[in-house]
């Protein structure tokens, strides 16, 4: 080998430029990797900041008590209970099968979907939230559950609030039920509260008032290992109670009015004549709000809406009904402010009136002879008012009705609420594309025809002609908040018009009401009281029209849905009304013999309690 002096200085050279470029090469990295540190910590360390703390805290809502309703006199109504929900958790299950079997020998469960949620959780990776596999267990379930689970890892038992109605069915139909909430609910102010499976009302009361009933929910932060494990509570707000509601109705006099019914199609509304408060609101069919609150199946759903009695419809407010008889004095007072009647002037009545051709017939066979006004309406004759409701016109009837208050809602705030329908010439053109005929004003004169009301505005009715003919609008609510704190709302009587008619003809049909249950021949003398004078109206409303070989045969020979209404509509006492009441009994006969003794017996009541009072 020949030695190179120059050998030492090319190789450092060589040696130099590759350390520069290594140099180079890794400044530029170490800027890269600077770059992207401060792009993640400077510029979007704060994001990232909230979402390492949100993988460290979970938050957990706590779900509000619902506000409790009470009647009038504060006697409580609907309340909250604990439910208690069994539960596993997925990540201390040692053996699915084992535990599955185990807990299925304590409670009814549904094996295979308990097994899906358990196994749907653990492919989600979340092994410490808890499945839920049976709802609202009884105390004999829990019984059981509870001297068993130390032997069953991963069972746990959680209590939740549930809606409870003590008295079941009482009231059902004002106070309403609870649903889980539709998506269509979500966005809505009443419902800022909620989320997606949360009960809220449906129906009456409950959903009248579920913006102030729900309560406000509480949360919690809850500290979280990366598994999901819970370590430790960081933060609790607890959750407000709703408000609660107190009802103008007395208990008592519910149960009474639904007592009356006794399980028979119809419906029952008790008001206050001075004021509009709603005493008592029962409709028969009913059904158990509580079996909603804890989750109605598709298949109960079912049962119910497809039910041929209806139970979920409310009769008091939305069964639109003929009214028969009663509607005879809305045509009175029609006839004495028009001046078409006389109230002294006698007319016969022979059984029968024939008009066109049809003979219009009386409900009492041999007639009443010779009657005037104040007869006829105690008596009820309807051949009076086949001739009177001829004289005064289809017209000039339903604008005095309109103006009495039907034919339109009564403004109750409870929802599903019907109008009735009065008729007149112009609506059955409209409707029917035909012309009236003189012969239908005599059917509606004695409030059949086409005419429809509903048990409600008949209350509201006779509340006004015993008050000075103010019409109230009817409330159910006395007032919301807690005891002792400023009330959300409290009811004030709101008057939505007056009648306007002269005091002397409502004092005339106001002495003919008396003498329906007073005198003897009165109609409505089932429903006298021996302390307290009634006033009072029976009707009865055929649902449909006899052929004339058959208008004398048995009630009992009828099908039930051919048979007619029973109506009575009364206040008492008489001089200074504190009540006054509706009856509509479905297809059970004469208002007489059926809706009157009804009255007697809730106003007996109802009075007795105010003495013991």
């Amino acid at each position: 080998m020949v030695w190179r002096p120059d050998f030492d200085t090319l190789e450092t050279e060589i040696y130099q430029k590759r350390l520069t470029r290594l140099t180079f090469f890794v400044l530029i990295v170490f800027g890269v990797l600077f770059v992207r540190l401060w792009f993640l910590q400077i510029v979007n360390g704060a994001g990232y900041r909230t979402q390492s703390e949100n993988n460290r805290i979970d938050l957990r809502d706590v779900l509000p008590f619902r506000g409790l309703i009470f009647d009038r006199n504060g006697q409580l109504l609907v309340d909250n209970r604990p439910s208690f929900i069994l539960g596993v958790i997925p990540e201390d299950i040692r053996d699915l099968d084992g535990l599955i079997e185990d807990v299925s020998r304590l409670v009814e469960v549904d094996s295979l979907s308990a097994k899906d949620k358990i196994k749907e959780a653990l492919k989600k990776c979340d092994p410490f939230n808890p499945v839920y596999i049976k709802k609202d267990l009884t105390r004999d379930e829990l019984a059981r559950i509870e001297t068993s689970i130390l032997s069953m890892p991963g069972v746990i038992i959680e209590a939740k609030p549930k809606r409870h109605y003590l008295y079941s069915t009482l009231a059902a139909h004002l106070i309403g039920y609870l649903g889980e909430i539709g998506k269509e609910q979500f966005g809505r102010e009443e419902y800022k509260e909620n989320r997606l499976g949360d009960f809220v009302g449906k129906f009456g009361v409950e959903k009248k008032w579920q913006r102030y009933l729900n309560g406000i929910r509480g949360g919690q932060q809850v500290e979280i290992d990366a598994s999901g494990r819970r370590l430790r509570v960081l933060y609790q707000k607890a959750a407000e109670p709703g408000f609660n509601v107190y009802l103008t109705i007395d208990k008592d006099l519910q149960m009474l009015a639904e007592a009356a019914l006794c399980n028979r199609a119809g419906a029952i509304v008790a008001m206050r004549p001075d004021t509009g408060e709603i005493l008592a609101m029962a409709s028969s069919p009913t059904f158990n709000p509580n079996n909603f609150a804890k989750g109605m199946d598709k298949e109960g759903w079912e049962r119910l809406v497809s039910d041929p009695c209806f139970p979920l419809q409310n009769r008091a407010i939305s069964g639109q009904y003929p009214p028969g008889s009663l509607f005879k004095v809305v045509v009175a007072l029609a006839g004495l402010e028009e001046g078409v009647i006389d109230p002294n002037e006698e007319i016969f009545c022979g059984g029968s009136y024939s008009f066109k051709g049809r003979i219009y017939r009386d409900w009492k066979e041999e007639g009443h002879g010779y009657v005037d006004l104040h007869r006829a309406l105690v008596e009820s004759c309807d051949v009076y008012f086949y001739k009177i409701g001829q004289m005064i016109g289809i017209d000039t009837i339903a604008k005095y009705a309109k103006r009495l208050g039907f034919d339109c809602e009564t403004g109750l705030q409870l929802g599903d609420e019907k109008s009735g329908l009065i008729p007149n010439k112009a609506w059955k053109l409209r409707r029917w594309n035909a012309p009236w005929e003189e012969g239908e004003t005599l059917s509606v004169a004695v409030g059949q025809s086409f005419t429809l009301i509903t048990p409600i505005q008949i209350a509201r009715f006779m509340a006004a002609l015993f008050n000075g003919s103010a019409l109230f609008r009817p409330q159910v609510t006395k007032w919301v908040g807690r005891e002792g704190k400023e009330r959300i709302f409290e009811f004030k009587p709101d008057v939505v018009g007056y009648w306007g008619l002269k005091k002397e003809n409502i004092e005339f049909v106001k002495r003919a009401l008396i003498g329906v249950v007073n005198e003897p021949h009165g109609t409505g003398k089932r429903a006298r009281l021996d302390q307290i004078r009634v006033a009072g109206k029976t009707g009865t409303a055929q649902v449909i029209a006899l052929p004339e070989e058959k208008e004398s045969v048995e009630e009992r020979d009828i099908p039930y849905e051919f048979r007619d209404h029973a109506w009575f509509a009364a206040v008492a006492p008489a001089e200074n009304p504190v009540i006054a009441l509706a009856i509509l009994v479905e297809h059970s006969g004469l208002g007489g013999a059926v809706a009157a003794p009804i009255a007697r017996s809730i106003l007996e009541g109802y009075f007795n309690k105010v003495k013991a009072l």
